[in-house]
């Protein structure tokens, strides 16, 4: 189909202009099309597409990931960000650009802590960050929520009130955004606050508390706790491989130590990517060891680092994660990343569409300790860092969880797209509220049999699966 850059970066026309322009899409993607997905003729084998990644990845980790995502449909969608992109590619879409999360599925959100020290709520990953079409986004998180839904017992009616909150949230949002001034918008944020608190239902204004909470006590203090001992006065990362590795089992003693000799220099080069007022911060902090740990659902198998470091004595430290990065899943079927390291379009990518994000964010490219050559993203780990139990979740908790979601991510479209030209798209009625809940039936339809699909390779050999971690 006929593309048409965006308008959202300058000032040529009008509000009224905009608004039309967003409209005009409709001839070419009526919004009653957005229920639509290519059917199985000519669509790759959706394993297959989940093999052509093994090679990015370490081979005794690969097991790990079809195990985590062998473990519900839910788990599967979560890793299977790829798929959802070949089939979102394969029907037309709006030319209405903005940053996409690229994954933005329900686990995908959730609490940290911002660079003021107060608790926020938004979107918390950007492995797959690209800019595209904005309702790639809106469709992902809506399929999220039909599938998550399923995987604990709701009714069909039940899933199409959740799905269809978090789409009228979003086109609701994204309206308000509309009619807001530019600085306006780009301050807006979602604290967890007295007025947040108050705008919801007892039980969940009880629920958010606790997540609060259980957020502000994970920092480096807690991590440090969790994954590292004692040992002769010395601490050190727990042993637990696969899982957790310290550097001194995956290399042996002596090429840890010099590879300690040169940590020095990769966070000179790491600190060098993040704001100048922050650089002094980071100098202040001494390296004293590294574990590679395996993260998630989709990522497994990508390499990922935790490192440990201390500021002014033992008890001031700060464990920061150096996750690998690869070429967005997204770029396959939209366009190249404009950044030749991928974690600095991880990196830009989330400033972008975060509200207020860690002042400890960078990157680096560089030959880790295993002697593998990539880009890295660094950032605090765990720094308040919290997210709903999406499987724990009634179908009431769910919608007011997926309507807080649909906000957000109209909040991060309108930082970087058309919001007026969306706004326009979307119109006031329930027209795309109802087309986003049918197309996220449909796809957990789909992502149903994708996983039997997997569940097949498995049984057959054709995929490699453990078991026990």
């Amino acid at each position: 189909m006929e593309r048409r850059a965006s308008v959202a970066d300058g000032p040529s026309l009008s509000v009224q202009e905009r608004r039309e322009w967003g409209r005009s899409w409709r001839s070419s993607v009526p919004r009653s099309q957005l229920v639509e997905f290519a059917g199985a003729d000519g669509r790759v084998d959706p394993v297959e597409l989940l093999q052509s990644q093994e090679s990015l990845r370490i081979a005794e980790l690969v097991p790990i990931r079809y195990e985590r995502m062998l473990a519900s449909p839910w788990a599967f969608f979560r890793g299977a960000a790829l798929i959802m992109a070949a089939d979102l590619a394969r029907v037309p879409y709006t030319g209405i650009s903005v940053q996409l999360c690229g994954d933005a599925h329900l686990s995908n959100f959730g609490l940290f802590g911002s660079a003021e020290r107060s608790l926020v709520f938004d979107i918390n990953d950007f492995d797959e960050t690209l800019p595209g079409p904005w309702e790639w986004d809106v469709k992902r998180l809506t399929a999220s929520l039909a599938v998550a839904a399923r995987s604990h017992g709701a009714t069909r009616a039940e899933r199409e009130r959740v799905v269809r909150a978090c789409a009228r949230a979003y086109r609701e949002k994204m309206h308000a955004l509309a009619a807001m001034r530019e600085l306006d918008v780009w301050y807006a944020q979602n604290p967890i606050d007295d007025a947040l608190l108050s705008s919801v239902r007892p039980k969940a204004a009880q629920s958010i508390r606790q997540a609060a909470d259980h957020a502000r006590s994970r920092d480096s203090t807690q991590a440090l706790s969790k994954l590292t001992h004692v040992i002769d006065g010395r601490r050190e990362f727990v042993s637990d491989p696969p899982l957790l590795v310290p550097i001194e089992e995956l290399v042996g003693e002596a090429e840890a130590v010099g590879y300690g000799r040169n940590a020095a220099a990769l966070i000179d080069a790491y600190q060098a990517t993040l704001n100048v007022s922050v650089q002094p911060l980071v100098r202040r902090f001494r390296y004293t060891g590294m574990a590679r740990k395996v993260v998630g659902v989709g990522s497994v198998g990508l390499r990922s680092w935790v490192v440990l470091t201390v500021g002014r004595d033992e008890d001031d430290p700060l464990v920061l994660q150096v996750k690998e990065a690869q070429p967005s899943v997204l770029e396959c079927y939209l366009q190249p990343s404009a950044y030749a390291n991928a974690a600095q379009r991880v990196v830009v990518g989330q400033r972008l569409m975060q509200a207020s994000g860690d002042i400890l964010l960078g990157w680096l490219h560089t030959v880790g300790p295993d002697g593998h050559e990539g880009d890295f993203f660094v950032r605090q780990l765990r720094d308040w860092k919290g997210s709903a139990t999406i499987e724990a979740m009634s179908a009431q908790m769910m919608t007011d969880y997926g309507r807080a979601c649909g906000e957000v991510l109209a909040r991060a479209h309108a930082r970087t797209g058309d919001r007026i030209a969306i706004a326009g798209y979307l119109g006031r009625g329930e027209a795309t509220d109802i087309a986003f809940t049918r197309f996220a039936e449909a796809y957990a339809d789909r992502n149903q049999l994708d996983y039997e699909l997997l569940r097949e390779a498995a049984d057959d050999h054709r995929v490699p699966v453990a078991s026990g971690l």
